[in-house]
């Protein structure tokens, strides 16, 4: 990477991280806590409270991605983060339950994600774009492993309304380092046409990584309501559990340097990718079989074989939207396939429950297995596309072609 690609890089990465964190810092304290509120003994209004900030940005993102590729996205993001903050402070003041479902809505309306990573891809090329976007999915897995040993501690000393309170200082943070650290995005020629909606939702190669990071976000969302529980089963004390989530993800993290990166540049991205969308196939029908009598080294090792599969898609996936999307509708094509990766959360929370409740686990794995195997038969044709080395080539490619 050149300075400036490593600097977008970092700060992108940091700013994806930071509001990560305040929304990760949340989840393991927020069913305990909510109870403490008038109406908090409702658990359809706390089911609520957890879901709706996945459910408002999936409805916004695609808003925000378009967005960026009409009014830059430097403002956009901006904008995104004061809304989040905003959120963050009306759920930090929330007396009650109502107000706090609301405060969680008004914080995913700030659905910044599309932008983000449309600004990451304005400003690297494509021959590192992957490893970009592999630093952002890197710091999504550190800080989810960070917030599960750190929730606890925060919450005991400053409470749930801290909590969504630092989440509004961390978004503060993040606007002054988009404003003050990263690089500014390269001007477009004015001639060239804006990105879309249509334009993108009728691109096949594009729609299979749609369905692709539904799949995959669906399928980790609801593995959590079985994962923890078979833990216990195998002996490990739920305030322990991060010793076997922290190492197995940082394992993973060497396992995708190792193997993503170079086999990328001798131009086997398809094969990883595909090997990756089995290798979470197989997993979720290893965790199948281990669900009725669980081990904990067995649990361990299939964990740590997700994490690889999933940090290698995660690394991949946005940065083949980009590479595929047509560079004047790139917030657009972004903003559909983070729309998606939220409904896919949404969705793997929303039915993950249904079916450990109706099926049981050993069920819930058999789903999710099913779920990967659609859209491992969707990615099959997929092609990798070729590389441009530089951002100017790509503008110069765009004008040339309009």
């Amino acid at each position: 990477m050149t300075p400036a690609e490593r600097r977008a890089s970092f700060s992108l990465a940091m700013i994806y991280a930071a509001r990560m964190l305040g929304f990760f810092l949340v989840l393991p304290v927020f069913a305990l806590e909510a109870a403490r509120y008038p109406g908090g003994d409702n658990p359809a209004l706390v089911g609520l409270g957890m879901g709706i900030y996945g459910l408002t940005q999936a409805l916004l993102q695609f808003a925000y991605g378009i967005a960026s590729d009409r009014f830059g996205r430097k403002p956009v993001i901006v904008a995104g983060l004061l809304v989040f903050a905003a959120g963050s402070v009306l759920a930090a003041w929330a007396p009650t339950m109502a107000w706090l479902v609301a405060g969680r809505a008004v914080q995913g309306a700030g659905a910044v994600s599309a932008a983000v990573t449309a600004l990451l891809a304005d400003l690297t090329r494509d021959t590192v774009r992957t490893k970009s976007m592999a630093l952002v999915g890197a710091s999504i897995g550190l800080t989810f492993a960070i917030s599960l040993v750190a929730a606890p501690v925060l919450d005991a000393r400053i409470g749930l309304s801290g909590l969504l309170g630092l989440t509004g200082v961390l978004a503060v943070l993040c606007i002054a380092m988009i404003l003050w650290w990263t690089p500014a995005a390269p001007q477009r020629p004015t001639h060239i046409p804006r990105g879309k909606l249509s334009e993108v939702l009728k691109d096949a190669s594009l729609l299979r990584l749609d369905v692709g990071v539904f799949a995959l976000h669906a399928t980790q969302t609801a593995m959590w309501f079985a994962i923890p529980a078979l833990l216990v089963q195998a002996g490990l004390d739920q305030a322990n559990h991060w010793w076997v989530y922290l190492p197995a993800v940082l394992a993973s993290f060497v396992v995708m340097g190792g193997t993503l990166f170079p086999l990328e540049r001798r131009g086997y991205l398809r094969a990883v990718f595909l090997s990756a969308v089995g290798l979470v196939l197989l997993v979720e029908l290893g965790l199948a079989a281990a669900a009725a009598n669980p081990a904990l080294p067995v649990l361990s090792i299939l964990l740590f074989l997700f994490f690889c599969g999933f940090n290698i898609l995660e690394a991949s996936q946005p940065s083949l939207a980009s590479r595929l999307a047509p560079p004047h509708a790139r917030g657009a094509a972004l903003g559909v396939y983070n729309t998606l990766q939220s409904l896919g959360s949404f969705a793997g929370g929303a039915v993950g429950g249904w079916l450990a409740k109706s099926v049981g686990l050993s069920g819930l794995f058999g789903a999710c297995a099913g779920l990967m195997l659609v859209w491992l038969v969707a990615a099959w044709p997929m092609r990798a596309p070729q590389a441009r080395h530089s951002a100017e080539e790509v503008l110069a490619d765009e004008a040339e072609a309009t």
